[in-house]
């Protein structure tokens, strides 16, 4: 029996404006990878992503997800992923628990399952003995962790992570990383992220799409895409190779959302 791919993008295209954000993006991600979508500010990868997860409405080309047809099947696709945003999606003002409580209850997980979801989210990311304190007192690390726990909580088949480490210490951004790789053995979920360390793509990924003005410009795994550049050459080199010297940033905006980020996160 065929397997569908996780993810499958097909002549994929958003424009805000006169400006193209996605330009034509064939993509395809199989089941139970780690996938990699990397490239500067600007290079349409949110928008790629906010269309795979239909926050914004598929205008041109196709998504696929585990089959569905993202445009028209919204909800039935919305119940497949989890998401963690760039900006923060925790509230402070509430505990850990009441976080991860109330997105069980935006994603409709049954009543009579939600306490043991709940719990279960909490522990899978190591906060099961704080969960009861407010999240205006975590650390970066944790506050990031509260994320993977809201995301986790109505067990998706696909998580996709929008720069979770963005802002994190070397410590924290390993621990993230450590429950990620955890819940994914346990699970066989597919994890889609986007990252600008490059030490994190090649460590986890197994496969990597370098994305730059809206196009792919290169795929495959990391240890493919140094050996197509040349001998001993880095996954940072191959960003630079891809990208050139004309990178376009992501405009005031973001730069002000993610440094708000990185403040917040310490």
């Amino acid at each position: 029996m065929t397997v569908s791919p996780a993810v499958r993008c097909t002549a994929l295209r958003h424009s805000f404006g006169e400006t193209a954000a996605v330009d034509g993006v064939d993509l395809e991600i199989p089941t139970g990878q780690v996938f990699g979508l990397l490239g500067p500010n600007g290079a349409g990868k949110t928008t790629t992503i906010r269309m795979i997860t239909t926050l914004l409405p598929v205008s041109q080309g196709s998504v696929e997800v585990f089959g569905l047809d993202a445009g028209r099947k919204r909800m039935a696709v919305r119940r497949l992923i989890g998401y963690v945003p760039q900006q923060l999606s925790a509230d402070g003002t509430l505990t850990g628990r009441e976080n991860v409580t109330l997105f069980a209850r935006l994603f409709d997980v049954p009543r009579r399952q939600r306490k043991e979801r709940v719990d279960g989210a909490l522990d899978a990311v190591g906060l099961a003995g704080d969960a009861d304190r407010q999240a205006s007192g975590y650390s970066g690390g944790m506050i990031r962790r509260l994320e993977l726990a809201q995301a986790l909580v109505s067990a998706p088949r696909l998580l996709i992570l929008d720069e979770p480490t963005i802002g994190l210490d070397p410590i924290a951004r390993g621990n993230v990383w450590e429950r990620i790789e955890q819940i994914r053995a346990e699970t066989g979920m597919t994890v889609l992220v986007t990252t600008h360390y490059m030490d994190e793509a090649e460590q986890y990924c197994e496969r990597i799409a370098l994305m730059h003005r809206g196009r792919i410009r290169a795929l495959g795994t990391p240890a493919e895409l140094e050996a197509d550049l040349g001998p001993e050459s880095t996954l940072d080199d191959v960003f630079r190779a891809v990208t050139g010297d004309q990178l376009d940033g992501g405009g005031i905006r973001d730069v002000r959302a993610a440094r708000r980020t990185a403040r917040r996160l310490g």
